[in-house]
């Protein structure tokens, strides 16, 4: 496949769920590093949306269980319109690791519980060293893919180090326990994560939650903003700390509680409570800045006294 690179003129990542929003990093990252028109598309939309794919195009399918039937059928779609198509799977032998053109395995080991946390995180590495080997192939290589090997390399430490941390977390999840709504907002690949921190919420702690393009709140959202509501941020790309403090302010201004990650240097005394994380390299982040998400979801699962590992109507595939 090395050679056929060159041949790609656009590229699709398609998955459902978490799965999904660990395809809307990929693709992003892909674009940047290539230049290749990239996609994102939910499975269930792609099977029945008659997309404009062929032999020019590489379709990435991103699948936990590696059995999801709605990917499997986008995966059957894009084989008869003659794409490249590569599985991205944590299960060795499943169907779709069987029937994609080419596999990656992200080797994460069973995952018991329903809710998705270390598939994630290893389907995001995987997606991130394929558009760098991508980029590779395609003669794109520079210093800095050498920082982000490095950084990835210092990965189990710095989980490790928000993961100490969890006395707070609690302390967070006891205010946070009668939550009925929260937001969540962030921008470029702070966006794919707030997506997948809201899902955990919704998921395991049965409480409503939104997320939004942080830029997009003064197009709607906004109006449901009032006096205690919650809104949880991401700032995570130097490039764009100052736009979404911008949208943070707003909501301050509006009555809105605030709870910021960030692995920048901000304010704190702006906002109600600020969580940092290790500084890295920007395609990195979304790999730390999920993290005290899920802890937040999970220890309000608990305060609530609720299953975190079999949450109320939802099955694995």
């Amino acid at each position: 496949i090395h050679d056929k690179f060159k041949t790609f003129n656009k590229a699709y990542f398609v998955a459902c769920g978490t799965a999904y929003h660990a395809c809307l990093s990929g693709a992003n990252i892909l674009e940047r590093l290539t230049g290749i028109p990239t996609f994102t598309q939910v499975a269930s939309e792609f099977r029945y949306c008659d997309p404009i794919v062929d032999e020019k195009t590489m379709c990435v399918f991103v699948s936990q269980s590696g059995e999801t039937a709605d990917t499997m059928a986008a995966l059957r779609l894009a084989k008869e319109k003659g794409c490249t198509t590569i599985a991205v799977a944590n299960v060795l032998g499943s169907s779709i690791s069987r029937e994609a053109d080419h596999t990656i395995y992200t080797c994460a080991g069973p995952e018991i519980a329903v809710a998705s946390t270390k598939a994630y995180t290893t389907q995001l590495i995987v997606l991130l060293l394929l558009g760098m080997y991508i980029s590779q192939a395609l003669g794109n290589e520079n210093e800095d893919y050498k920082r982000i090997i490095e950084g990835i390399a210092s990965l189990p430490q710095h989980i490790e180090n928000i993961l100490k941390d969890e006395k707070t977390f609690e302390h967070y999840a006891s205010y946070l326990k009668d939550l009925k709504d929260a937001y969540y907002i962030g921008r470029s690949l702070d966006y794919a994560t707030v997506l997948e921190g809201a899902l955990k919420l919704k998921e395991v702690s049965y409480v409503h939650a939104d997320a939004y393009i942080a830029g997009e709140l003064k197009h709607g959202p906004i109006a449901l903003i009032e006096n205690d509501i919650t809104v949880i941020s991401i700032m995570t790309d130097k490039n764009l700390v100052e736009k979404t403090v911008s949208n943070i302010q707003e909501v301050i201004t509006r009555g809105a509680k605030t709870l910021v990650v960030t692995n920048q240097n901000i304010d704190d005394k702006m906002f109600d409570t600020v969580i940092h994380i290790p500084e890295t390299n920007t395609f990195i982040s979304p790999i730390l800045s999920v993290i005290p998400l899920q802890l937040l979801a999970y220890y309000i699962s608990k305060e609530k006294g609720l299953d975190v590992d079999k949450p109320r109507n939802l099955a694995k595939s």
